[in-house]
């Protein structure tokens, strides 16, 4: 294909309707291919990313390897598609008004009126098709919230110029809801034809229709639906509850999603092969199939919103899958274990993971399960500030500091086992106040990670501010707790590990954001082994 495509998806009708596992499931279906593909989000905050939002807010920040931090639907496309995104993957409100004001600032127009149309667009068609340049077949745009917000009518009609642009390099699919009115037992498609009657009204006629409902959507009703909204019968598509978000592809790829968009674009069908999906397919098989199940307790303080966890939660289900097992997780809110209720709490679990988060709330928590966790054995794996209240607790209750703890949470501390490193503290005057993006961490020879990993250097994703103070590495590691991971570079322990325990493992960095579905990461596969015993 000498063109690169572009794809977008909207949303009507009511928000999380699953835009983002539907432009995934899309990409992966064009992969499956053989296609080069690539999945952008372009959300209607005003924020500049998600780093300072609240994660109740808005889930969890998923960090790219260029250190971008960006919203977790891009989490599901890495997942899915097995390729890494970049800054470029995900674009707000407010980085485009930023770039804009930016260059009115510097005279770039030359002193014309800056507006909406054409400054605003203009700059949001330029980030779309900056992929152009990558040598990509496809680019799927997923439009953040719902079509008829005060906010996403600059990238509707950003949208509407492109499709008079591209022509037949460009297309538009539409995710809308269909509700079930239980009272009379009907499914209804009023919503729908509202949803895509506005989305008319701003200049763009969608070429694909999905429908998400819990209830089969009969011929009669698509027909229904396709002439009241000016799109092709075959072109109307469900998309049906499902047990696992891995199923879509294969739910889609039976609603023939794949081969409608290559029709519509113009791409020769007897030229192309067809999705190969087999390895998907044994994935999901052996997901939803296995009848041994892993208890697995996530220790964390925002548990009340599992998005705020949600590259976690899925990389312990693809190592579960790995290995054939069920996963059974239990989400435990730190703030509520007591040295009390630790053994009640955490019984019955074949392993624990100990979760990131800033600040000083449910701190104490995590120690008393760690606590728990090292003294009876229990596989363990903490990440980031995991690793670093592991840090702490082993410092507490087996060096005998205890006071100990990260300057972040108590800066008189006068064992300050967590700290900003003196050699970066310059490098953070400059203005780059976290540590984020991938780094590469050399792996000791012979410790647990350097088999776990099978190679000596390891590229990992970060996201913090404090680091493990270096003078106490001689203490922890004639105590049995090894350094076996760091950045030579800038000196800095990456990786702690137990000698003496089953399985109790902290690592600096984020692990979770490199797990795929064909690819689970190691250090997963491995801590879900050990909790089974395998």
């Amino acid at each position: 294909m000498e063109k690169t495509k572009y794809i977008f998806v909207t949303g009507g009708v009511v928000s999380s309707l699953g835009k983002g596992i539907i432009a995934a499931s899309l990409g992966k279906l064009l992969q499956a291919r053989g296609f080069r593909v690539t999945i952008q989000k372009l959300d209607p905050y005003i924020n500049i990313d998600p780093g300072t939002l609240n994660p109740y807010e808005h889930g969890e920040c998923y960090v790219t390897v260029d250190g971008q931090e960006t919203d977790l639907d891009l989490g599901h496309y890495e997942r899915f598609l097995g390729v890494e995104t970049h800054r470029e993957n995900n674009i707000t409100t407010g980085r485009i008004y930023q770039n804009v004001i930016n260059k009115e600032r510097k005279g770039d127009y030359l002193g014309k009126t800056v507006q909406i149309i054409p400054h605003i667009t203009d700059e949001i068609k330029e980030n779309i098709k900056s992929f152009s340049r990558k040598g990509l077949d496809f680019v799927i745009t997923e439009i953040g919230g719902t079509v008829g917000d005060i906010e996403s009518l600059p990238y509707i009609e950003s949208v509407r110029q492109l499709k008079w642009e591209l022509g037949k390099n460009c297309l538009i699919v539409h995710l809308t809801y269909v509700p079930y009115i239980a009272a009379a037992g009907e499914l209804k498609t009023k919503p729908t034809q509202h949803s895509v009657k506005m989305l008319q009204e701003q200049g763009v006629q969608p070429d694909i229709l999905i429908l998400r409902t819990e209830h089969p959507i009969s011929k009669e009703l698509r027909k229904k639906i396709a002439l009241f909204c000016n799109v092709e019968p075959q072109a109307v598509m469900q998309s049906i509850d499902a047990s696992t978000i891995y199923r879509v592809p294969l739910n889609m790829q039976q609603e023939k999603l794949d081969e409608v968009v290559l029709t519509k674009m113009d791409v020769d069908l007897e030229k192309t092969p067809r999705a190969n999906m087999e390895e998907w397919a044994g994935f999901v098989e052996r997901f939803e199939n296995a009848t041994e199940e892993v208890h697995i307790g996530l220790v964390g303080k925002y548990v009340q919103l599992p998005d705020a966890y949600m590259s976690i939660i899925e990389s312990l289900k693809h190592a579960s899958a790995f290995h054939n097992r069920r996963l059974d997780l239990k989400l435990i809110l730190s703030d509520d274990i007591t040295p009390e209720n630790v053994g009640e709490k955490l019984q019955n679990l074949d392993g624990v993971v100990v979760a990131p988060g800033f600040g000083q709330r449910g701190m104490e928590g995590k120690f008393t399960a760690l606590e728990f966790a090292r003294e009876n054995n229990i596989p363990c794996l903490g990440i980031c500030m995991g690793m670093q209240t592991m840090s702490i607790e082993f410092a507490r209750n087996v060096l005998g500091y205890a006071d100990a703890n990260s300057t972040e949470i108590d800066p008189g501390t006068s064992h300050n086992v967590v700290d900003i490193m003196e050699e970066q503290k310059h490098i953070l005057n400059l203005g780059g106040s976290m540590r984020l993006g991938a780094y590469t961490c050399q792996l000791k020879k012979g410790s647990k990670v350097n088999a776990i990993y099978n190679k000596t250097e390891i590229s990992e994703r970060h996201r913090h501010r404090y680091e493990f103070n270096n003078a106490y590495r001689d203490e922890f590691e004639a105590a049995g707790m090894i350094c076996s991971g760091q950045n030579d570079t800038l000196n800095l322990v990456e990786i702690i590990e137990l000698i003496h325990h089953k399985w109790y493992i902290g690592v600096q960095f984020h692990p979770e954001y490199s797990s795929t579905v064909i690819h689970p990461h190691p250090l997963f596969v491995s801590f879900v082994g050990a909790a089974k015993g395998l």
